[in-house]
């Protein structure tokens, strides 16, 4: 068993409860960090791994296409479809952070962490 992580992955999005969120949308950071349920064998070959480029499009094509109100809700999402891609991940963790949330305040994000 091994984990692959894509770290502080940036898109534009348009989720949120207030309707201005999802017209103007904002910046989210992403990091994922998947958990294999095989061993690495030692070999140089594409398939005694998995492909953290289909971990990343399917991050950024649910991020694109999501008006969810929640963070919870986009972050299930891409939990969902990551798992689906493999039967060798035994887990999914991430981290979402919204760097511009309408609060007053100063503090740098909102991040919730979800695992499945």
């Amino acid at each position: 068993m091994y984990k692959i992580k894509l770290n502080n992955m940036k898109f534009k999005a348009h989720i949120g409860v207030l309707p201005e969120e999802k017209v103007v949308g904002q910046n989210i950071e992403v990091d994922l960090i998947v958990e294999t349920n095989f061993d690495f064998s030692g070999l140089d070959q594409l398939e005694e791994t998995l492909s953290y480029v289909d971990f990343y499009e399917a991050t950024a094509q649910i991020i694109a296409t999501s008006r969810a109100d929640l963070i919870e809700n986009l972050a299930f999402e891409i939990i969902r479809a990551v798992k689906a891609s493999s039967e060798r991940i035994a887990a999914v963790e991430i981290h979402l952070r919204k760097l511009a949330v309408p609060i007053e305040g100063i503090f740098d994000s909102a991040e919730i962490e979800m695992r499945g």
